[in-house]
């Protein structure tokens, strides 16, 4: 499925995008991964919309990503007498653990974790800080607050506490039981909600035992704080800018949001943009033109993946959400000023001979006349690093290994092609440059680059690069020589 953009686009399903015909007709129109969130639905769904991808990709030959999405452990108040109170400002009101139902100026709180960690002068932030309460005094299971915003407070409504670390367990048990139904079924990356340490993400990994990679949402200012001890243990990263922007002022989301892109970047793990992208087109076909430009600024930061959320799982529009995020990418992406701010922040390591090869390939398909850059690349880091270095040509990764495949294809650029396996570098040009033609991204006259390492199928070992010709009669020559 060739796209005419770099940049992927991550579509979540839902109600308006279950079926057969909208899932193919979401990935025809630009989707290259589809999130299954784990937050809604039952098992048995989430088994029928794998299914479906799965016999997408094998009707249309295309390998597609699938990443559920964990939901982590959700933090709300118990319920009301009456449903619902109107907090005033300046109003005192206690959380506690006491069950009885709440009034104007009590509620349950049923997570004593939060009390262990409250100090005073901590914020609360209820309904996705609609409502901010400051504590006054606190013990192991009460919090007095006063109302620094009031509004109405209904039952079971969302808490974040942004102010501190909890002591929270990484995975609930409906996160562990997720985790492992969803490696069972084979999904390809698996989003940690709510990540704080990089011990979160080790206990999913010991978890998880290689079956499906690991992308980290970054949502807490824990997170922030401590995200390059977290990216380096994460394979991919999420900027989960919805309750980010709750637990953070947010006017510093944007600069967290270009800081952490350039980060994973030079990491080379992709990284995607989430949340209210378009968000206006959940009930419009068409985005508002700030939306656009927000898509569009993910994109000239150097984002692997833009994300739609509810715009096409339970939106009116998914398919027009799906090809306005499509138009946007072509878009930006024929934009002369484009290339120049991504080249401008290419700032990749030399500190090996992955390296070294990566950027020749590059270099060599920027000063001579080079159709794509081929890459054969069992575990995916070949064709990662290559896509750090944002080369102006395709990258086509070829690879023996579907999951391999199907995992980069959250990759900047990366263009998947399940090959045969092959131990000598000649065979490897042969398929290629037949891949570069069958594809369309190369002719009878072009050439491309190959890279591979030698001994073959052994991950990290590449080291050699070669100018290869498309033309067929050259090829046969090799072939069969």
């Amino acid at each position: 499925m060739r796209r005419l953009r770099n940049v992927k686009i991550v579509a979540t399903l839902g109600p308006s995008s279950e079926t057969y015909d909208m899932i193919r007709a979401l990935h025809e129109t630009g989707a290259d991964v589809f999130r299954l969130n784990m937050s809604h639905g039952t098992h048995e769904e989430i088994r029928e919309k794998h299914s479906i991808i799965r016999q997408v990709e094998k009707d249309l030959q295309s390998p597609i990503a699938i990443l559920a999405d964990l939901q982590g452990p959700k933090l709300r108040v118990g319920v009301f007498e009456k449903e619902a109170e109107d907090l005033k400002e300046g109003a005192k009101f206690r959380l506690d653990l006491d069950e009885t139902h709440g009034d104007a100026t009590r509620v349950c709180l049923p997570h004593p974790e939060i009390f262990q960690a409250l100090k005073v002068g901590a914020g609360l932030l209820v309904n996705d800080g609609k409502i901010r309460l400051k504590v006054e005094s606190c013990g192991k299971d009460f919090a007095n607050c006063v109302v620094v915003t009031g509004g109405i407070i209904s039952n079971r409504k969302g808490v974040n506490v942004p102010d501190v670390v909890l002591p929270l367990a990484a995975l609930s048990e409906k996160d562990r039981d997720d985790l492992e139904f969803s490696c069972g079924l084979g999904v390809d990356w698996l989003a940690l909600s709510f990540v704080q340490r990089p011990e979160d993400v080790d206990e999913a990994r010991e978890l998880a035992q290689g079956r499906a990679a690991i992308l980290s949402k970054i949502e807490k200012p824990a997170a922030v704080e401590a995200f390059d001890e977290i990216l380096a243990v994460s394979d991919g990263i999420m900027v989960a800018r919805g309750d980010l922007g709750v637990e953070m002022p947010v006017s510093a989301v944007p600069p967290i949001q270009k800081r952490l892109v350039r980060k994973c970047r030079f990491a080379a793990k992709p990284v995607i943009v989430a949340t209210q992208m378009l968000e206006s087109m959940i009930e419009s076909p068409m985005p508002t033109r700030a939306e656009v430009s927000d898509v569009s600024g993910a994109i000239y930061e150097g984002a692997d993946a833009v994300m739609l959320s509810a715009e096409s799982a339970a939106g009116n529009y998914p398919l027009e959400a799906v090809s306005t995020m499509n138009d946007v990418a072509v878009e930006v992406e024929k934009d002369p000023n484009y290339r120049q701010v991504i080249e401008a922040s290419r700032n990749a390591p030399r500190s090996s001979v992955n390296d070294a090869i990566v950027a020749a390939a590059r270099e060599v398909a920027e000063t001579t006349e080079v159709a794509a850059i081929c890459c054969f690349s069992q575990s995916g880091t070949t064709a990662l690093l290559i896509a750090r270095e944002r080369p102006r040509v395709p990258i086509i990764a070829m690879t023996s290994l579907r999951g391999t495949a199907r995992r980069l294809s959250l990759s900047w650029g990366t263009n998947c092609v399940i090959t045969h396996e092959v131990n000598r570098f000649k065979m490897a040009v042969v398929a290629s440059s037949r891949a570069a033609r069958d594809l369309g991204y190369a002719d009878q006259n072009d050439q491309i680059v190959v890279t591979a390492g030698l001994p073959f199928n052994v991950p990290g070992t590449t080291n050699i690069l070669r100018v290869a010709p498309c033309d067929e009669r050259l090829i046969f020559n090799m072939e069969n020589g």
